[in-house]
């Protein structure tokens, strides 16, 4: 990584050789200004008003214009020798505890690289004692022509710096707030705690910029010839009414969509086409071993109302033929008795 400015770390009397260089870095895509006619490049040139003619970069220098129009010229050397300590010198003043930093003051990030092998000792005294301490240390510097504040702290093995807005750069929130007197009930706070229980915490590390990606994509599309693609309409909502109704919702949604998935048992999914001929075979089945349990059930009655019918039947002849033998019975004893009387 460059370094963006070169100077030293001022810790009591200790002095660390250091090179500053900037920690973060702009993925942003970034576009040219065109004539739409011709595609040709719009520039900006700068031009000498006295002169009337284009200027290059190197007789373009800084100057202070008074508040009657005058100009006063301020060179390089000029501000190499500001009478301030921290021309050159990041001046810790204090430390503190982190939560004394308001987050509206924090600006960009840098990291402060050792300079050379006789920084490598005091550099690491400052992040092991930093690291201890649970403290960050406030500093003044001076960079881009005017002096700062700003917030060391420890990062990895690394000692950051973030360049902080002064105290009084930071506007207070007058006129932001509802003017309004609204109430909150215990409810709605107690459904506002469930939510962001439920939406829990993030991996900073899995979040990235999906506008920059659909903006690359469009960028591809259009190169290659093709249509860019297009996006989806938004769904058409009405208004909100019911503050509970939509946290309700809300905490009904996120539960849904943070469902653990890892732990639970995977099964596959049927194919889709072949599903209802499956679930009508089913069902079909089914009926059928209903039908033939009815028909069974039905054959068996009609059976059993035959058989108790033949059984009937049966008693009535054996009844019947019962009564006949013995009739047959009482004719042929008195045919007997009749033939006995004769012979007497």
């Amino acid at each position: 990584m460059r370094s963006i400015w070169n100077g030293a770390i001022s810790f009591g009397l200790v002095s660390i050789p250091i090179k500053l260089v900037n920690a973060t870095e702009s993925h942003a895509i970034s576009f040219r200004q065109i004539h739409t006619e011709d595609n040709g490049r719009i520039r900006y040139r700068k031009v000498c008003e006295v002169e009337d003619r284009e200027v290059s970069q190197s007789e373009i220098g800084k100057a202070y214009e008074d508040a009657d129009g005058t100009i006063v010229p301020i060179t390089d050397e000029d501000l190499s020798h500001l009478p301030i300590p921290t021309a050159r010198t990041i001046e810790i003043v204090a430390f503190v505890p982190a939560d004394k930093i308001d987050p509206l003051q924090m600006g960009s990030a840098y990291y402060l690289a050792a300079s050379g092998a006789p920084a490598a000792k005091p550099y690491t005294l400052l992040r092991e004692a930093l690291k201890r301490s649970n403290k960050i240390a406030i500093a003044k510097f001076a960079l881009r022509g005017r002096e700062r504040l700003g917030m060391l702290r420890v990062v990895g093995d690394a000692i950051a710096m973030h360049a902080l807005l002064w105290p009084d750069e930071v506007r207070a929130p007058e006129g932001v707030a509802p003017d309004v007197d609204v109430k909150i009930r215990d409810k709605e706070l107690d459904l506002a705690d469930a939510l962001m229980d439920t939406l829990g915490e993030v991996e900073m590390a899995d979040l990235h910029d999906e506008y920059r990606e659909a903006l690359e994509e469009v960028i591809a599309a259009k190169a290659a010839g093709e249509t860019p693609p297009q996006a989806p309409e938004p769904a058409k909502g009405g208004k909100v009414l019911d503050l509970m109704a939509a946290l309700e919702n809300s905490v009904r949604a996120a539960r849904e969509s943070r469902e653990p998935t890892g732990e639970a048992e995977v099964r596959s999914l049927p194919d889709r086409r072949s599903t209802p001929k499956e679930t009508g075979t089913k069902k079909s089945t089914s009926t059928a071993r209903k039908t033939t349990a009815k028909k069974s059930t039905s054959k068996s009655a009609e059976s059993a109302k035959k058989s108790t019918a033949r059984s009937s039947t049966a008693k009535t002849s054996t009844a019947k033929s019962g009564t006949g033998s013995s009739g047959t019975g009482k004719k042929t004893a008195a045919r007997k008795t009749a033939a006995r009387k004769r012979s007497a």
